[in-house]
């Protein structure tokens, strides 16, 4: 494919370079956030029937993945800690959330809604600092839908008739919620506020890599004056989660992380009574048929799998590109990947941030030298790495089999399998040879061929020539080991709700 060379003098990344020596490059000046805006504390606790308090478990350092820069010192919780919260949980619970009329608890999540808003320069910040992630990822799309999901189950508080659960439907009780480190504040945001909505009341566990935006996420609760139980939020590591999973006080359990934990959840609560539901893992095939617009596809790809460092458990991950076109795509996406910016995280010119912690860079070298080994041809943009941090350049295999293990197993980093196929049913045979079902991209110009290939993908999300784009009102979950239950719309309300019999 013949490519167009930028003029002399287009202004070329920092980080990133494109390798030729006919164009001279220009750096990015650039365009730090001040890290001051994210009001850092030395130390945090837990939060626990409203109240701060330093948890009784082990005291550790949350990190800096751009710098390996300690952030802030975490007391953690430890079982106790884990029983008190249930306890006051179920205190609120049965003492006076539940009982509150929907328009009442639905005041609490506007304000709520409009304090992150309010904070939101503030715990994009934040998030960057303890995720890595790019602040123009944060402040653009972690905060506002944070803030939105908030904002969409207020409204649906007191219309909870009318969501299709009976006439009146109740709350279910204690909700115990774990999340992930990719989109900390997000997920907080997508457990929480259905959960409040519907009468229920939340222990709550971020990842132990990234608790700082939850605990945040508390001091707002607490500033909106929520009766003390409603939430409660203790960092900590597996150990709070299982002792969380364990508490005979919980009636529902939510989570959010690997499918291999997720399984030895199902396990842990299948003779306990306890509800629960499932959103993990994903393998996602992206679908170019040889009618796409390909500078739009190029973009969709990109998002799909380099949006949050490959951090998403939804990510494009699989390239299926029908043959015609195959050259023609790879090149463009090369092409498109030597524009990107890799670097500090706090940079407003940053596309891609650093790898949360050295165990998941770990495992994405691991997988990336499999790809290599088993035959795949690997590429990667010229990238200069910062000297310290979790780096990972943005890599694409073309090449690969569909038995091989970067086409099978989720990465969950920067890294792109491209494959072909000759035929729609072709398409959709290898897009479902995956033991994963969460979400698949089609880019075609027919709106036939959209609804032939979404009516066969097995996929929970299917977007059509766009790839990971969320909105408060529209369900997201999986199949088969992507989990069950639905997060998001009407719903996402399903999981919190016992319909009247």
């Amino acid at each position: 494919m013949a490519t167009t060379e930028p003029p002399a003098g287009a202004p070329q990344p920092a980080g990133l370079t494109t390798g030729r020596t006919d164009v001279t490059a220009f750096e990015y000046a650039p365009a730090p956030e001040s890290r001051a805006i994210a009001r850092l504390k030395p130390s945090y606790g837990i939060y626990v029937d409203g109240e701060f308090r330093d948890g009784r478990g082990e005291a550790v350092k949350t990190i800096n993945p751009a710098t390996e820069e300690p952030l802030a010192e975490i007391a953690e919780a430890n079982e106790a800690d884990v029983a008190d919260a249930v306890a006051a949980a179920r205190r609120a619970y049965e003492g006076s959330w539940s009982r509150l009329p929907g328009s009442e608890r639905a005041k609490y999540l506007f304000r709520i809604a409009r304090a992150i808003q309010e904070r939101g320069r503030e715990l994009a910040v934040l998030e960057s600092l303890d995720n890595g992630k790019p602040i123009k990822e944060s402040r653009d799309v972690d905060i506002p839908n944070a803030a939105a999901h908030f904002f969409y189950y207020a409204g649906w508080a007191d219309k909870l008739g009318y969501a299709g659960y009976g006439p009146n439907p109740r709350p279910v009780g204690v909700a115990g919620q774990i999340i992930p480190w990719n989109f900390p504040l997000l997920m907080a945001a997508w457990k929480i506020a259905p959960a409040l909505a519907t009468g229920n009341t939340v222990v709550l566990k971020p990842a132990e890599t990234t608790p700082l935006t939850a605990l945040t996420l508390a001091e707002i609760i607490a500033e909106c004056d929520l009766p003390p139980g409603v939430v409660n939020v203790l960092a900590g590591g597996p150990a709070v989660g299982q002792a969380l999973v364990e508490q005979p006080g919980v009636d529902k359990l939510a989570f959010t992380g690997s499918t291999a934990v997720g399984k030895e959840l199902q396990r842990s609560v299948a003779v306990s009574g306890k509800r629960l539901s499932l959103e993990l893992g994903g393998k996602a095939a992206n679908i170019v048929f040889d009618d796409a617009a390909i500078d739009q596809a190029v973009e969709g790809i990109v998002t799909g799998i380099f949006f949050n460092q490959g951090h998403v458990c939804c990510a494009g991950s699989r390239l299926l590109v029908q043959e015609s076109v195959h050259d023609e795509v790879v090149a463009a996406l090369q092409e498109r990947l030597q524009t990107l910016r890799l670097g500090d995280p706090l940079d407003k010119n940053t596309d891609i941030g650093a790898i949360n912690s050295a165990v998941q860079l770990a495992r994405v070298r691991e997988l990336a030298d499999v790809g290599e080994a088993e035959g795949a041809t690997r590429w990667s943009p010229a990238c200069i790495l910062p000297d310290r941090g979790f780096w990972f350049p943005p890599t694409v295999f073309t090449g690969a089999s569909q038995a091989s293990r970067i086409a099978q197993e989720e990465i969950f980093g920067p890294v792109l399998t491209v494959l072909t196929f000759r035929t729609p049913q072709e398409a959709v045979d290898k897009a479902n040879n995956t033991p994963y079902g969460l979400s698949a991209g089609i880019w075609t110009e027919k709106g036939s061929r959209i609804l032939w290939m979404a009516n066969r993908l097995r996929a929970g999300v299917v977007w059509a020539n766009t790839f990971n784009r969320f909105d408060p009102t529209s369900p997201f979950g999986g199949y088969t080991e992507s989990g069950f239950g639905r997060e998001g719309g009407r719903h996402g309300l399903a999981a919190y709700l016992e319909s009247e019999a």
